[in-house]
């Protein structure tokens, strides 16, 4: 782990207002404590990183992530992507369509079609939006870079299947619908 890690920043206030706002998850906050989630504050990185580790493991993401990072260098920059071909950036592991995607990322950031310091600035719906219009982020990913680049403390994401894991287990549902997920979120 890089000595620089940053983790996501919140505290015993948070904690607090969490406990208040819902029993049951003031149970599991009591129980586990503090949790260190790990951030990349590099949107830019983030995004290379969601895209490669879409809908593989965990370990292979890893993996492709760290051969992209030799290949292009730590962080990587727009330039050094599209200084690679999409085939070459394939031959780290990812597949033809994500390496496409992360080209044309790049692309957009380098010509100012996506300007990264703006999209910091945006409310969370309107950020979503912009980031869903980029090839190769759904809501999912953008609800990630959302929690996990930006730090945004508001956001919950249906889409994540771990999340409506948990709250089925901590709610004792067996199933979480859309408005079942829409009434916890509220809390």
């Amino acid at each position: 782990m890089p000595q620089d890690q940053l983790y996501f920043n919140y505290g015993a206030l948070e904690l607090e207002h969490l406990r208040r706002r819902d029993r049951a998850l003031g149970r599991v906050i009591d129980a586990l404590g503090m949790l260190r989630r790990e951030v990349q504050p590099d949107l830019f990185s983030a995004l290379l990183k969601s895209i490669v580790g879409q809908q593989v493991s965990s370990q292979a993401q890893k993996t492709i992530w760290g051969r992209l990072l030799t290949l292009l260098g730590e962080p990587p920059q727009p330039q050094s992507v599209a200084a690679y071909s999409a085939e070459e950036l394939q031959a780290c592991g990812m597949t033809m369509r994500k390496a496409g995607y992360i080209k044309e990322i790049a692309q957009q950031v380098i010509t100012g079609e996506l300007k990264l310091d703006e999209l910091k600035n945006m409310p969370d719906e309107q950020l979503c939006k912009r980031l869903c219009q980029l090839k190769g982020v759904g809501p999912w990913t953008a609800e990630m870079l959302m929690i996990f680049s930006l730090q945004r403390p508001n956001v919950l994401s249906w889409g994540d299947l771990a999340i409506q894991r948990g709250m089925r287990m901590l709610y004792r549902h067996r199933r979480i619908s859309p408005e079942l997920f829409a009434k916890y979120k509220k809390r």
